[in-house]
């Protein structure tokens, strides 16, 4: 979901007034600690390899936008395997009150087991709804925690009871969150869906792409690599 206008002037605003009252201090701190591995969940333990097409996505898992657009976004990846390699980067938007524990429910239930990281991900869209902040507006955090705590439990079994409520109270999956969330920021990401193919980013970020619109990016790349294997086959001449 696109960040509204408003917020993205006033951070930049304040981003702006920042700089020029805080000059060293924006040297100091302008880099942010680098993580012990690359952010984010590969998709069916399927990595790249040197003929992948990779598909980057900052998904929300609270965000209409981002549930809407993993449907076509599997069957692409169905239609083209394994020439596609996906890696989903939780990015927690700020005006969505629950993104950042459910982002972080990702993160626990992936070092747990990442089978079933994808798996809570669809369970988030599905029942995405619960999550709204409407729902959860006269709920403490902690309410939203337990909650989230039994949603998975119910799903992948009791003994996730125990492991996930821990993950809550371990700072590192804290701090593995907001990595996600910075990792985002460094990319220029400021809403979702944001999709980045081979590196380089879609154009209308926040929207939704669907079936047809993934073929139209995908198979003028396999096409390419296609005419590119062909150019370096070797030629054979006959006396």
């Amino acid at each position: 979901m696109q960040r509204p206008k408003h917020t993205i002037l006033i951070v930049l605003q304040a981003a702006l007034l920042f700089v020029v009252f805080n000059p060293s201090e924006w040297i100091v701190h302008a880099q942010a600690p680098i993580p012990a591995k690359f952010d984010g969940f590969v998709y069916q333990n399927r990595p790249a390899t040197p003929d992948s097409i990779v598909i980057e996505a900052f998904f929300d898992p609270v965000c209409p936008d981002s549930r809407d657009s993993w449907p076509p976004l599997k069957r692409a990846l169905e239609h083209y395997a394994p020439r596609l390699s996906l890696i989903v980067h939780p990015f927690a938007l700020p005006y969505h009150d629950n993104a950042f524990v459910t982002s972080r429910a990702l993160h626990i239930v992936n070092e747990l087991n990442s089978s079933d990281t994808y798996p809570l991900l669809e369970l988030f869209f599905q029942h995405q709804e619960r999550f709204y902040n409407q729902q959860t507006r006269n709920m403490s955090r902690a309410s939203i925690v337990n909650q989230i705590v039994k949603f998975v439990t119910k799903a992948f079994g009791n003994s996730y009871y125990s492991a996930v409520e821990a993950g809550f109270n371990d700072r590192q999956t804290d701090l593995t969150t907001r990595v996600s969330f910075k990792y985002g920021c460094s990319r220029g990401v400021l809403g979702t869906p944001f999709f980045f193919v081979n590196g380089f980013p879609l154009p209308d970020a926040g929207s939704a792409i669907d079936y047809k619109g993934w073929r139209s990016i995908i198979d003028p790349l396999i096409s390419e690599k296609s005419l590119k294997r062909e150019d370096l086959k070797p030629m054979h001449f006959f006396l």
